[in-house]
């Protein structure tokens, strides 16, 4: 799988296309699954694992992995699938990947291809999936279904991460002005949306959330249709990236090419890390950047918007 990431430049061109890439795999199955190039560092054979005390069941050891020690996760079982056997490790690979400001690899059982397609002929899960389900978004491929792994998921049981606020991170003062206000939230990933919106309500903002770009491109629309200022209504919009129908980069750049929604303040939230992002942003005229997840500088980046903005 040499070439998985190519150049910045050439990535970049992908964004406000609406466009993405994903690498295609198996687990132990024929279902195809995939995942976004954007967060692949690496595939490789599944190098040696060793074996951690008291370690979560998921992860089946940690790598030596270019001078880094990284764990490694069982795509299969943390799905609540079939994991792979003991036996068949050494002829199954690993995607290396950084979500979130980690990076870990997941174990699974064949590396297909990359594809590039369009957020558009991306879909939310089936209604009948249940929110118990895995799976971020689902299209058609050559005839076959292709299922996009909720990964935020998969981290956030096996590996969670501090979700509240530190007491003394936002002040009272604070807090009183932060209830003035409303943010919108666009994340397709429901444990996503639950963490910001967690941080957000417990500092005192009102939030409203929306499951991705087109709905939340519909919904602001139709705000000022109906006469709302937009800049007056929302304090900031913060919106994922990665988003089935419409992504957070064709959203940005939809919003800034409508002189009614054109003044909202925009912060990208997202788990895609790496060497684009800078260009990303610059690209489509967000007018800011953050990784997932930290509800503290979350926290504290949205009220120094909230009071450059509305002195």
């Amino acid at each position: 799988m040499a070439g998985v990431l190519d150049s910045v430049n050439q990535r970049t061109q992908l964004v406000g296309e609406n466009r993405l890439e994903l690498l295609l795999f198996r687990l132990r199955g024929e279902q195809i699954y995939g995942i976004n190039v954007f967060k692949v560092k690496e595939v490789l054979q599944c190098p040696k694992l060793t074996m951690m005390p008291q370690r979560n069941p998921v992860v089946r050891g940690v790598a030596h992995v270019r001078g880094g020690t990284i764990p490694i996760m069982d795509m299969g079982m943390a799905t609540g699938q079939q994991s792979i056997p003991d036996e068949d490790i050494n002829n199954s690979f690993v995607i290396i990947t950084e979500y979130n400001r980690k990076t870990q690899g997941f174990l699974v059982g064949g590396v297909e291809r990359i594809v590039n397609l369009n957020w558009g002929d991306i879909h939310p899960p089936p209604k009948g999936a249940g929110r118990e389900n895995y799976l971020t978004a689902v299209t058609q491929l050559d005839d076959k279904l292709v299922e996009i792994i909720d990964v935020e998921k998969i981290l956030s049981e096996v590996s969670p991460v501090k979700e509240s606020v530190t007491e003394g991170v936002i002040t009272p003062e604070q807090t009183e002005k932060a209830q003035q206000f409303r943010v919108l939230v666009v994340d397709d990933s429901l444990v996503a949306r639950k963490q910001i919106q967690n941080c957000l309500q417990a500092v005192g903002f009102e939030v409203i959330l929306k499951n991705d770009g087109k709905q939340a491109l519909d919904y602001l629309k139709e705000l000022a249709d109906d006469g709302v200022d937009i800049c007056d209504y929302f304090a900031l919009m913060i919106s994922d990236v990665e988003m089935p129908e419409m992504d957070g980069y064709t959203l940005t750049t939809s919003c800034k090419a409508d002189p009614r929604l054109a003044g909202l303040y925009i912060m990208l939230h997202t788990s895609l890390s790496g060497v684009f992002n800078n260009a990303m942003v610059e690209k489509v005229g967000a007018n800011d950047f953050m990784a997932k997840f930290s509800p503290d500088e979350l926290a504290e980046r949205v009220m120094t918007v909230v009071d450059k903005l509305h002195q």
